[in-house]
């Protein structure tokens, strides 16, 4: 792995680890009345836009960062919607 490699992998891997506390507080508490459901409708197109974006480019760290986030996210999406 190149320098740019080692530096996309580490931000994958810091913004996605930094998305898990909050995704796991929600699930395990059912509380999302502090959640936007237009910054998160927002929120979870872009993730899986970078999703997309990674797959075009074939940047594994940003596929499997946005794989993980989209999933998260969606499920919080959902749950906003189920328990609004």
């Amino acid at each position: 792995m190149n320098l740019i490699d080692w530096v996309g992998t580490a931000a994958a891997i810091l913004t996605t680890a930094s998305f898990v506390p909050q995704a796991w507080h929600t699930f395990r508490t059912r509380d999302v009345s502090g959640i936007s459901l237009g910054m998160y409708s927002l929120f979870t197109v872009g993730v899986a836009l970078w999703l997309v974006y990674g797959v075009l480019m074939m940047a594994w760290p940003i596929i499997i960062a946005n794989i993980i986030t989209t999933s998260l996210a969606l499920m919080i999406w959902v749950m906003k919607i189920r328990f609004k």
